[in-house]
């Protein structure tokens, strides 16, 4: 019994030496278990968003903004001297506004054959791009087709109204952003400075295509002319006579459009001494400037880029803008700071300097060939309009004569945003054949 109780107690005590053994082989093969935090952690959660709900903003370091590649894709040349040149310089813009960003581009995305402005968008994605903007209301599919494949990516298209949930085209596309400035009111105050300068009474209006946006344009611009001749120079509605030709698309292709150099130079020679242009080139000024410089007293309005003027300063009498950089670089900024969601933008002047480039989404850039008195009548019309003047108000017309306003009624957005025809008093299509 004894030697059993003996026995057992060796043996109990080889146990614990055996099991205090093992122990210390363990140690070393434990060891990385308590350093994995420091490996997995910013696999599992990232430091700047855990450390605001944990530490006290006084002892956190600052939240680093997500550095922002824009991807453009224009229509247009970047250079056009016109609207895609006028987005182009609004993503310049932003770039230079926010920090950590900049800008890559595809221009002409029509010229690129085969090829969907949609895949235009993908492939800015392969040069870094983490934001996309479509510049063009004909890439509006495109640019919807762009975000649906891509709902991490912010979607910016200019125009559109994708986001607009009172609109017709509304999608629920959560990274898309609409931004058009509100150019009626400077395509009115182009129309005023034409009224104030023909001679004759006749203004041309050198068009696109035809679609809600150019129409209501268009029409702004007419719906200024009228008004300053009706109320500063005190002339009959029915003595002024504009009229709109189309060419068919935002610029010049041969075979496909109209000429716009040859619609301008039909203008000239029927007698109209203004020509306003809604294209995106510069026919307008450049056919005024030869009939100028040999003899003739015409004139021309510019549009989309602010600068256009010295093209021809001496007949320009002005130039209705955009100034796409402030609200790009706004909805830019949002993407930095993980902010960003769907929204739709139709942004008003900065009635305080209507031409402030950091401030105004639209302004008017009067032209050296603006007289003194048409000019000081230009800036009481804008303060009129910033007064609170609105021109979208009944008894209004459409062209074909149905009552579009009734009389002291107010346009709805909605109704000035899809007007359905040119308005009465103004000769061209309202609709493509």
């Amino acid at each position: 019994m004894h030697k059993n109780v003996m026995y057992v107690a060796l043996l109990t005590m080889a146990v614990l030496m055996a099991l205090s053994a093992c122990g210390t082989a363990a140690t070393p093969t434990a060891a990385p278990a308590t350093v994995a935090p420091a490996t997995v952690a910013p696999a599992t959660v990232a430091p700047a968003t855990v450390a605001p709900a944990t530490v006290a903003p006084a002892t956190t370091a600052p939240v680093v903004a997500k550095a922002i590649t824009i991807g453009m894709v224009l229509v247009g040349p970047y250079n056009d001297s016109g609207w895609s040149q006028a987005t182009y310089e609004g993503g310049q813009y932003a770039a230079s506004k926010v920090p950590n960003t900049k800008l890559v581009y595809i221009d002409l995305a029509f010229t690129h054959q085969g090829v969907t402005p949609a895949q235009l968008g993908e492939q800015l994605l392969t040069q870094g791009a983490n934001l996309v903007i479509f510049n063009s209301d004909d890439f509006k599919d495109d640019a919807s087709t762009f975000a649906k494949a891509h709902p991490d990516i912010p979607t910016i298209m200019l125009s559109g109204d994708q986001s607009w949930a009172q609109g017709q085209a509304y999608l629920n596309l959560p990274n898309m952003v609409n931004i058009m400035p509100r150019a009626e009111y400077a395509k009115m105050i182009a129309g005023c400075a034409a009224a104030l300068t023909t001679a004759n009474g006749q203004i041309g209006y050198l068009g696109p295509l035809i679609n809600p946006e150019t129409r209501r344009l268009a029409s702004s611009a007419y719906l200024g002319a009228k008004y300053c001749w009706t109320n500063y120079l005190k002339k009959d509605a029915a003595s002024l006579k504009f009229k709109v030709t189309w060419i068919g698309f935002w610029y010049n292709e041969p075979g496909i459009t109209l000429d716009p150099t040859k619609v301008a130079d039909d203008f000239f020679s029927s007698g109209y001494d203004v020509v306003m242009s809604g294209i995106d080139t510069t026919e307008a000024l450049t056919e005024a400037k030869k009939l100028h410089d040999g003899g003739q007293k015409v004139w021309a309005v510019s549009y989309d880029y602010r600068n256009n003027c010295s093209t021809a300063p001496d007949v320009c009498l002005g130039v209705p803008f955009f100034n796409w950089g402030p609200g790009i670089a706004a909805q830019v900024q949002k993407a930095a700071d993980g902010t960003i969601k769907q929204d739709w933008q139709w942004l008003a002047p900065d009635w305080k300097d209507i031409n402030n480039p950091d401030t105004s989404a639209t302004g008017f850039v009067k032209g050296d060939a603006l007289s003194a008195d048409a000019s000081a009548k230009v800036d009481q019309f804008i303060a009129e309009l910033a007064g609170g003047l609105n021109l979208w108000k009944g008894p209004l017309n459409l062209q074909d004569g149905t009552v579009y306003l009734k009389d002291g009624e107010v346009a709805t957005d909605q109704q000035i945003w899809y007007l359905p025809q040119l308005v009465q008093g103004m000769e061209g299509q309202s609709v493509s054949k």
